[in-house]
């Protein structure tokens, strides 16, 4: 196969599948690569995600590295044949790669669950406070830049069609990240999306006990198996993925101790529409 020059996350993320299962059946890359008939390099390649593997091959090494999961296999297969051609591809080449992978991953998750303590999960801005939030950065964006991404995070919520659960810490809700009339309105959107069945939205208020283990932002996206799913965080660079056992596991228990610790979504309802008649 034709090397890739820039494989997506989620290319790479089935070649990280497939080293993480060689290694658990305690194989080297070349005792791979015979098992195949190739060569250590084109192992080294799939597992890097620069090259695809074929639903022959791939189904070769599962069975050789005594993999029963089936539908991990199953799951890993489409991921390996399935050939999307995302909106997102409209972007490539216009913002940094971070951004098609999350459009990626947006597409094809199962659920999605959010912690946010500074500011509003970016499924859920308005077009103002995304703007307003992108202004912010810096080095500065020029005026095509700005609209480039704000157009992308519009595009990402229109897509979007999977159950999310929202923990959004009181301060993330009072934040003026634009003006006044900005604050309000991403308010209201908020109670409008809570209300579409589709969205489960709580809050920690400031005076809340228990808050301990919601002291970063997170997000959870669940994949077509849990052995799939994945940690977003953001980083300066843009976002970093967090896929391993151990990760997944930390991140499962601490979104169900924040959501332990947070409003009922009837009462979390109630709290921004108080904190929205105080602005």
């Amino acid at each position: 196969m034709v090397q890739r020059r820039e494989p997506t996350a989620r290319q790479v993320r089935l070649g990280v599948e497939l080293r993480r299962l060689r290694e658990a059946a305690g194989l080297t890359g070349a005792q791979a690569a015979a098992l195949l008939g190739a060569n250590r390099v084109q192992i080294s390649h799939i597992e890097l995600g620069l090259t695809g593997v074929s639903e022959e091959r791939l189904r070769r090494l599962a069975s050789h590295y005594a993999c029963v999961d089936q539908e991990f296999i199953e799951a890993m297969v489409k991921m390996a044949t399935e050939r999307t051609q995302g909106w997102w591809e409209e972007y490539r080449g216009l913002l940094p790669t971070s951004f098609m992978d999350l459009s990626e991953l947006d597409h094809h998750a199962a659920f999605q669950r959010d912690v946010a303590i500074l500011y509003v999960p970016g499924l859920l801005q308005t077009e103002e406070y995304a703007r307003a939030v992108f202004s912010s950065r810096l080095p500065e964006l020029t005026p095509d830049e700005l609209e480039l991404r704000v157009s992308h995070r519009m595009k990402r919520q229109a897509e979007v069609d999977f159950p999310h659960e929202i923990v959004i810490h009181e301060s993330a809700l009072r934040m003026r990240v634009g003006d006044r009339a900005a604050s309000q309105a991403q308010l209201i959107r908020l109670l409008e999306l809570s209300e579409t069945g589709r969205i489960t939205l709580r809050v920690i208020p400031f005076d809340l006990d228990g808050f301990a283990m919601a002291s970063s932002t997170m997000t959870y996206v669940g994949g077509p198996v849990p052995k799939l799913d994945t940690v977003s965080r953001d980083a300066p660079h843009g976002s970093v993925f967090l896929d391993s056992e151990a990760q997944l596991n930390t991140y499962r228990t601490r979104f169900h101790k924040v959501e332990d610790v947070s409003l009922e979504p009837d009462r979390s309802g109630d709290f921004i529409n108080r904190l929205l008649k105080e602005l």
